[in-house]
């Protein structure tokens, strides 16, 4: 799977050809599903702002992604290629991560260090999700991106000076007049953009406000919180003659004034300049308004150096951030790598635990006489002994897992612990499910599984360790590699562990082993254990291989073999 990521912003194109790119509320979901469709998507979703239109999508092949996604951009917007092409940026994989990142950050916005997008990346995602547009890749990669760019923000000073698209258009007012003390604002717009506008409005001395707006209430709520007027759309031309400067800041998707209907206002204006700051996305002020006279019309793409002064320090600051980008994409790029290792960990975890569990049952069905203590004793030793088997193993797999042949070493790790049938049962569950199971591993065992399953082995040899435990408590019960029937107990299912348990001896008269027990210098001699260490031991070139221990070569009784026969014989006793 690949990450991608097809897009235009302010820096590749003008206002004029990003208008023609928004996505509206309305349109979001629809063109997401549709965007679903396209051959090689995966997961997407779509960022729409007034300064880009983005598109980010998990596809399988990176060969078609480009086509692909271009022919969506050709049917949805309705714009041949040739008109839209040259504007377009592709971003693949590590360069795709880190151009989120970035995003998300502030760091590619026309104000540098602005936190609005944020809040838009969060929904773009939010509704993409609610969809189901995404799955395991995105849901990591957009939340690790949403918790890291609140982070960026918290961690360093970029956002301590206020520089947003709508604090720009309110500096380029007091460019323009030097104080809004006296002016007359109104505010086309009471969303998010027009709020944000109204604030730094207050914050730079406005003291009349008019507020113009589709939705009355709205408009009455931001009047409310900011002293302001409230004036319908339609009568907007007739309030211009004692506006000062027009803000616009709609969704509307269309012109809202025209020149037109400006040609019998200005007259009565007497001269005095009116200054229109557009910063909507489609435009709302019709571009030949600017040729009446005394009229000043300004679009988002003006705005670009009106902060400069700020800037400096937030640029200072975003070095920093970009560093902590380099780290995060790293972090990423290692979670991606190590994606095929989860279920193989789950499922030998699940497999540990079921062995564990139905080990403990059948030892504690056969000591009756022990007490809760002594169980707890006991569980918990054994339990310690599973664990530490596996945190070498886990953490060895975890690692070889990143590397370039991780998947090939992943298979291989999940033939040598036998669970290969775990995996695909998990796999199975997972297409009985919603079909979509986030992180299903195929593991590629091709030439590579015995299908011998060693059922009957491992019946003998879970009697062989209960039955001598009863007596004597030999220290494979709990875990110590005595040879191949035992390393096969321990690769055998719980549920299977259980058929064993409570069925063998009916099952299986002939099978049971007698054990023979002699106590010999304080030892235990395994009759049926020697001679299959015997066998380990040519397996292994007669060598002396640790961890594996034959009777004949024992001189001690190892101490988990001691607890158990202490613990059957009677309660522990603290010794000195």
């Amino acid at each position: 799977m690949h990450t991608v990521v097809v897009g235009l912003n302010y820096r590749t194109a003008p206002v004029e050809i990003r208008e023609r790119f928004a996505v509206s509320e309305t349109e979001l979901a629809e063109a997401l599903r549709r965007l679903k469709e396209t051959r090689s998507v995966k997961e997407c979703v779509i960022v729409a702002t007034c300064n880009r239109t983005e598109i980010y999508a998990v596809v399988d092949r990176l060969s078609l992604c480009g086509y692909e996604i271009r022919a969506f951009l050709e049917e949805w917007f309705g714009i041949p290629p040739r008109e839209f092409v040259k504007y377009l940026y592709i971003y693949e994989d590590r360069d795709a991560v880190k151009h989120l990142l970035r995003v998300a950050s502030g760091l590619d916005s026309m104000v540098i260090g602005e936190t609005q997008i944020l809040g838009q990346v969060r929904h773009a995602f939010f509704a993409a999700r609610e969809l189901g547009m995404t799955s395991r890749i995105f849901n990591h990669l957009f939340q690790q991106t949403l918790a890291f760019a609140k982070r960026a923000h918290t961690q360093t000073a970029i956002g301590e000076s206020a520089v947003s698209v709508s604090y720009a258009a309110v500096e380029l007012g007091k460019k323009i007049f030097g104080s809004f003390r006296d002016k007359t604002v109104m505010l086309v717009g009471a969303g998010k953009m027009g709020e944000l506008t109204g604030k730094h409005l207050l914050a730079n001395g406005a003291k009349r406000i008019i507020v113009a707006n589709r939705s009355r209430d709205r408009a009455a709520e931001l009047a409310e919180k900011y002293g302001a007027e409230i004036c319908p759309l339609d009568d907007i031309p007739d309030r211009l003659i004692e506006t000062d400067v027009l803000i616009s800041s709609t969704g509307a998707g269309k012109w809202l004034l025209t020149k037109r209907q400006l040609e019998s206002v200005v007259p009565l204006r007497m001269g005095r300049p009116l200054f229109m700051i557009d910063i909507s996305v489609p435009r709302n002020l019709e571009p030949s308004i600017r040729e009446l006279d005394n009229v000043y019309v300004y679009d988002i793409d003006d705005l670009e150096g009106i902060v400069e002064d700020n800037m400096e320090q937030r640029r200072k600051e975003a070095e920093k951030i970009e560093r902590m980008i380099e780290e995060e994409v790293s972090a990423h790029e290692h979670w991606f790598r190590t994606l095929h290792v989860g279920p193989v960990l789950r499922a030998l975890q699940e497999k540990s635990s079921g062995i564990h569990r139905a080990t403990l049952e059948s030892l504690f069905n056969k000591l009756p006489e022990l007490d809760e203590h002594q169980r707890k004793v006991i569980h918990k030793l054994t339990k310690s002994i599973v664990n530490q088997l596996l945190q070498d193993p886990i953490n060895r797999i975890k690692e070889m897992a990143a590397e370039r042949d991780g998947e090939d070493m992943v298979a291989i790790f999940a033939r040598i612990f036998s669970l290969e049938d775990k995996l695909a049962d998990g796999a199975d569950a997972g297409e009985r499910g919603d079909g979509q199971r986030e992180g299903r591993l195929d593991v590629r065992t091709d030439g590579l599984t015995d299908d011998r399953t060693a059922d009957h082995a491992v019946a003998h040899a879970d009697d062989r360790v209960t039955d001598h435990t009863a007596g004597h408590a030999d220290a494979r019960a709990v875990g110590q590699s005595a040879g191949p029937a035992e390393v096969r107990a321990v690769g055998q299912s719980a549920g299977q562990a259980d058929d064993r348990t409570a069925g063998h001896k009916a099952e299986h008269p002939d099978d049971l082993r007698e054990w023979k027990g002699d106590r010999k210098n304080g030892r235990v001699v395994d009759r049926h254990a020697a001679g299959r260490d015997a066998e380990v031991g040519e397996a292994c070139g007669a060598a002396k291989v640790p961890g594996i221990m034959t009777s004949a070569s024992r001189d001690e009784e190892e101490p988990v073999s001691y607890m158990l026969r202490s613990l059957a014989a009677g309660p522990l006793t603290a010794r000195g």
